[in-house]
């Protein structure tokens, strides 16, 4: 008895592992043209850059449950557990297939909202894949697929490595500033030395410089004195060899008699005789 009720139980767990294996891996594989593996990050061709996406995964598949519907069946609610549903945008067209009738036509729909892991979506006629003899019940499971979702996610993978590469520039950018601030107080004993050393240089020049114009005023001071000697000497030289103009107006001897210097009489003239 034992044996058949885990006999039975192993049998029921199989069957609901088979019916909540919405999507299976065959399913997942990209069967469309291969892409270039050089359009996306990788190790290759950007070291410490990934954009997580995988051109083996067909990303425009999705699995999801419904959980609400309105009135009318043709508004319904989905969860999934795909976090990628984020890049929908309203109005993207998308089509579904239940997940026990998955050889009927998918059915059409279009995007109303999204939700953090809940998307909602307008279909206006659940026939194709559903049949109209059966109510759309909530809690079945459902496959999505949408093209324009698979695109955007590309987009966005390639639009994350330019992120990345920003945030990379950035990154180094932020380095170099705290290697900055961090090495202020270094930077600012480094820098106050440098300048010491130019003011002690400085002062040095100046030194030199100031002696250097002493040394000169000396020098120019003993060169005044000997020029103001050697000019002293070409003025008595002048003086000496200036040729002096006389002209004498009265005779000598009269002078002498105006003095009452005792003089000889002023000589008679010479006779000569006949």
């Amino acid at each position: 008895m034992q044996k058949k009720m885990i006999f039975l139980i192993t049998f029921l767990f199989y069957q609901v592992f088979a019916d909540t294996q919405i999507i299976t891996k065959q399913e997942m594989e990209n069967k469309n043209d291969p892409i270039a593996k050089h359009e996306f990050a990788s190790i290759e061709n950007a070291v410490g850059l990934d954009s997580f996406y995988d051109p083996n995964i067909d990303y425009s598949k999705f699995a999801g449950r419904l959980t609400d519907k309105d009135e009318s069946g043709m508004i319904l609610k989905i969860y999934t557990e795909s976090r990628n549903i984020k890049f929908f945008k309203p109005s993207d067209a998308l089509t579904f297939r239940v997940t026990k009738y998955r050889e009927k036509k998918p059915c059409k729909a279009n995007v109303r909202s999204i939700e953090k892991n809940y998307l909602t979506i307008y279909s206006k006629n659940l026939i194709p894949c559903w049949g109209q003899n059966y109510n759309f019940r909530r809690g079945m499971q459902m496959i999505f697929q949408s093209e324009r979702l698979a695109e955007r996610i590309k987009t966005a993978s390639r639009y994350r490595v330019a992120l990345l590469t920003k945030k990379r520039d950035f990154l180094y950018q932020l380095n170099n500033v705290n290697k900055f601030v961090w090495g202020f107080k270094q930077q600012q004993v480094k820098l106050a030395a440098e300048y010491d050393r130019k003011i002690l240089e400085i002062k040095k020049l100046k030194e030199e410089a100031i002696n250097l114009l002493l040394s000169k005023k000396r020098d120019q001071i003993r060169i005044q004195r000997e020029l103001g000697f050697r000019l002293d000497q070409i003025d008595n030289e002048l003086k000496y060899y200036r040729v002096e103009k006389d002209e004498l107006y009265t005779d000598r001897w009269h002078l002498d008699q105006d003095t009452g210097i005792p003089v000889y009489k002023k000589p008679v003239p010479i006779k000569v005789s006949d």
